[in-house]
Protein backbone atom coordinates (compact mmCIF):
# COMPACT_ATOMS: atom_id res chain seq x y z
CA UNK A 1 0.00 0.00 0.00
CA UNK A 2 1.53 3.01 -1.19
CA UNK A 3 1.55 6.49 1.45
CA UNK A 4 3.67 9.57 2.15
CA UNK A 5 3.80 10.09 6.12
CA UNK A 6 0.74 12.58 6.98
CA UNK A 7 -0.71 11.61 4.28
CA UNK A 8 -3.43 9.67 3.45
CA UNK A 9 -3.42 6.83 0.99
CA UNK A 10 -6.65 8.49 -0.90
CA UNK A 11 -4.93 11.73 -0.91
CA UNK A 12 -1.91 10.31 -2.07
CA UNK A 13 -3.65 8.03 -5.10
CA UNK A 14 -5.61 11.38 -6.06
CA UNK A 15 -2.60 13.58 -6.36
CA UNK A 16 -0.80 11.12 -8.93
CA UNK A 17 -3.87 10.37 -10.77
CA UNK A 18 -4.62 14.35 -11.24
CA UNK A 19 -0.47 13.91 -12.67
CA UNK A 20 -1.08 10.93 -14.97
CA UNK A 21 -4.43 13.05 -16.51
CA UNK A 22 -2.43 16.23 -16.60
CA UNK A 23 0.56 14.63 -18.26
CA UNK A 24 -1.60 12.57 -20.46
CA UNK A 25 -3.82 16.08 -21.12
CA UNK A 26 -0.45 18.26 -21.72
CA UNK A 27 0.87 15.73 -24.49
CA UNK A 28 -2.99 15.30 -25.95
CA UNK A 29 -2.86 12.28 -25.62
CA UNK A 30 -5.68 9.37 -25.48
CA UNK A 31 -6.37 6.45 -22.83
CA UNK A 32 -5.47 4.10 -25.41
CA UNK A 33 -2.84 6.27 -26.83
CA UNK A 34 -1.08 6.11 -22.90
CA UNK A 35 -1.73 2.31 -22.54
CA UNK A 36 0.10 2.22 -25.96
CA UNK A 37 2.87 3.67 -25.02
CA UNK A 38 3.27 2.64 -21.45
CA UNK A 39 2.06 -1.13 -21.59
CA UNK A 40 -0.05 -0.63 -18.47
CA UNK A 41 -3.77 -1.42 -19.79
CA UNK A 42 -6.98 1.11 -20.36
CA UNK A 43 -8.74 0.30 -17.32
CA UNK A 44 -6.21 0.41 -14.85
CA UNK A 45 -5.47 4.39 -16.30
CA UNK A 46 -9.01 5.13 -15.89
CA UNK A 47 -8.80 3.33 -12.33
CA UNK A 48 -5.44 5.34 -11.34
CA UNK A 49 -6.78 8.74 -12.92
CA UNK A 50 -9.34 8.27 -10.90
CA UNK A 51 -7.67 7.70 -7.54
CA UNK A 52 -9.36 4.56 -6.86
CA UNK A 53 -6.08 2.36 -7.51
CA UNK A 54 -3.31 1.67 -4.89
CA UNK A 55 -1.01 0.68 -8.06
CA UNK A 56 2.85 -1.20 -7.92
CA UNK A 57 5.92 0.60 -8.39
CA UNK A 58 6.40 -0.87 -11.61
CA UNK A 59 2.79 0.59 -12.91
CA UNK A 60 4.38 4.11 -11.71
CA UNK A 61 7.62 3.56 -13.68
CA UNK A 62 6.08 2.66 -16.61
CA UNK A 63 3.27 5.58 -16.51
CA UNK A 64 5.69 8.13 -15.38
CA UNK A 65 8.13 7.21 -17.83
CA UNK A 66 5.40 7.18 -20.63
CA UNK A 67 4.49 10.26 -20.17
CA UNK A 68 7.43 12.17 -19.47
CA UNK A 69 6.83 12.98 -15.94
CA UNK A 70 9.80 10.70 -13.95
CA UNK A 71 8.37 8.33 -10.85
CA UNK A 72 9.68 11.72 -7.97
CA UNK A 73 7.74 14.55 -9.45
CA UNK A 74 5.05 12.28 -9.84
CA UNK A 75 4.83 11.08 -6.15
CA UNK A 76 6.40 14.40 -4.64
CA UNK A 77 4.55 16.22 -1.71
CA UNK A 78 4.53 19.69 -4.06
CA UNK A 79 4.54 20.65 -7.33
CA UNK A 80 7.46 22.64 -9.01
CA UNK A 81 9.29 22.85 -6.19
CA UNK A 82 13.36 22.81 -7.33
CA UNK A 83 14.68 21.97 -4.18
CA UNK A 84 13.13 19.69 -1.10
CA UNK A 85 13.75 18.85 1.68
CA UNK A 86 12.59 15.26 3.13
CA UNK A 87 12.08 15.17 6.62
CA UNK A 88 12.79 12.02 8.33
CA UNK A 89 9.38 9.65 8.37
CA UNK A 90 9.08 11.89 5.20
CA UNK A 91 9.26 10.05 2.15
CA UNK A 92 6.69 8.12 -0.02
CA UNK A 93 6.21 4.73 0.53
CA UNK A 94 5.18 2.85 -2.59
CA UNK A 95 5.95 -0.99 -2.13
CA UNK A 96 5.40 -2.39 1.49
CA UNK A 97 5.01 -6.42 2.00
CA UNK A 98 2.60 -7.97 4.68
CA UNK A 99 5.86 -9.40 6.99
CA UNK A 100 6.67 -5.78 7.11
CA UNK A 101 9.21 -4.27 4.66
CA UNK A 102 9.23 -1.19 2.14
CA UNK A 103 10.71 0.82 -0.61
CA UNK A 104 10.35 4.24 0.17
CA UNK A 105 11.14 7.22 -2.25
CA UNK A 106 13.11 9.76 -0.04
CA UNK A 107 14.13 11.99 -2.88
CA UNK A 108 14.42 12.40 -6.32
CA UNK A 109 15.69 14.81 -9.57
CA UNK A 110 12.68 15.88 -12.23
CA UNK A 111 12.94 14.10 -16.05
CA UNK A 112 14.47 14.03 -18.03
CA UNK A 113 17.50 12.63 -16.65
CA UNK A 114 15.88 11.32 -13.41
CA UNK A 115 17.83 10.52 -10.32
CA UNK A 116 15.83 8.89 -7.39
CA UNK A 117 16.98 8.03 -3.99
CA UNK A 118 15.35 4.79 -1.95
CA UNK A 119 15.37 3.14 1.19
CA UNK A 120 14.72 -0.46 1.55
CA UNK A 121 13.30 -2.56 4.13
CA UNK A 122 13.34 -6.21 3.67
CA UNK A 123 11.89 -8.74 6.10
CA UNK A 124 12.80 -12.06 6.18
CA UNK A 125 11.40 -13.98 2.92
CA UNK A 126 10.96 -10.65 1.08
CA UNK A 127 11.60 -10.41 -2.50
CA UNK A 128 10.76 -7.49 -4.94
CA UNK A 129 11.35 -8.00 -8.21
CA UNK A 130 11.47 -5.41 -10.59
CA UNK A 131 10.84 -5.06 -14.27
CA UNK A 132 13.75 -3.55 -16.95
CA UNK A 133 13.65 0.58 -16.42
CA UNK A 134 14.35 2.76 -19.56
CA UNK A 135 17.55 2.43 -21.08
CA UNK A 136 20.95 3.40 -20.20
CA UNK A 137 19.29 3.09 -16.23
CA UNK A 138 21.93 2.54 -13.52
CA UNK A 139 21.55 1.64 -10.15
CA UNK A 140 23.94 1.85 -6.86
CA UNK A 141 22.44 -0.69 -4.13
CA UNK A 142 24.36 -0.32 -0.59
CA UNK A 143 23.38 -2.42 2.55
CA UNK A 144 23.47 -1.18 5.89
CA UNK A 145 21.93 -4.11 7.64
CA UNK A 146 21.58 -7.27 7.46
CA UNK A 147 22.34 -10.01 3.97
CA UNK A 148 20.60 -8.86 0.67
CA UNK A 149 20.63 -11.13 -2.48
CA UNK A 150 20.59 -8.97 -5.53
CA UNK A 151 19.73 -10.63 -8.80
CA UNK A 152 20.60 -8.42 -12.25
CA UNK A 153 20.14 -10.43 -15.33
CA UNK A 154 22.95 -13.32 -14.91
CA UNK A 155 24.61 -11.81 -11.99
CA UNK A 156 23.36 -13.10 -8.43
CA UNK A 157 25.74 -11.75 -5.96
CA UNK A 158 24.87 -11.46 -1.89
CA UNK A 159 25.43 -8.61 -0.01
CA UNK A 160 26.71 -8.15 3.62
CA UNK A 161 26.13 -4.67 5.41
CA UNK A 162 28.93 -2.44 4.45
CA UNK A 163 28.88 -3.80 0.58
CA UNK A 164 27.86 -1.27 -2.61
CA UNK A 165 27.14 -3.05 -5.90
CA UNK A 166 26.90 -0.79 -8.99
CA UNK A 167 24.86 -2.66 -12.13
CA UNK A 168 22.42 -1.68 -14.85
CA UNK A 169 18.80 -0.95 -14.16
CA UNK A 170 17.57 -1.67 -17.62
CA UNK A 171 17.56 -5.40 -17.25
CA UNK A 172 15.32 -7.47 -15.39
CA UNK A 173 16.43 -7.39 -11.25
CA UNK A 174 15.41 -8.47 -7.89
CA UNK A 175 16.14 -7.86 -4.17
CA UNK A 176 15.35 -10.59 -1.87
CA UNK A 177 16.03 -10.78 1.43
CA UNK A 178 16.62 -15.11 2.11
CA UNK A 179 17.81 -14.72 6.24
CA UNK A 180 16.61 -15.31 8.90
CA UNK A 181 16.91 -11.66 9.96
CA UNK A 182 15.80 -7.73 8.67
CA UNK A 183 17.69 -6.11 5.78
CA UNK A 184 17.96 -2.96 4.70
CA UNK A 185 19.77 -1.06 1.96
CA UNK A 186 19.98 2.19 0.37
CA UNK A 187 19.38 2.15 -3.37
CA UNK A 188 20.20 5.00 -5.72
CA UNK A 189 18.91 5.01 -9.53
CA UNK A 190 19.47 6.84 -12.52
CA UNK A 191 16.89 7.17 -15.53
CA UNK A 192 18.68 9.13 -18.28
CA UNK A 193 16.11 10.77 -20.69
CA UNK A 194 12.84 9.71 -19.34
CA UNK A 195 9.87 10.60 -21.88
CA UNK A 196 12.71 11.56 -24.68
CA UNK A 197 12.83 8.23 -27.01
CA UNK A 198 8.64 7.43 -27.06
CA UNK A 199 6.94 8.63 -30.48
CA UNK A 200 4.29 11.18 -29.50
CA UNK A 201 1.25 10.32 -30.68
CA UNK A 202 -0.67 13.38 -31.89
CA UNK A 203 -4.53 13.06 -31.34
CA UNK A 204 -7.35 14.54 -28.85
CA UNK A 205 -7.32 13.12 -25.53
CA UNK A 206 -10.16 11.55 -24.43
Amino acid sequence: MMHRMGVERDDLAAVIGARIRAGRHALKWTLDEVAAQSGVSRRMIVTVEKGEANPSVATLLLLSDALGIGLPTLVAARDGVPAALTRRGDGAELWSSPSGGSGILLAGTPSPDVLELWQWTLAPGDTHESTPHVAGTREILHVGRGVVNLTAGPDEVNLSPGDTFAFDGDQAHAYANTSNSTAEFTLAVFEPGVGTSSPRPSHQTT
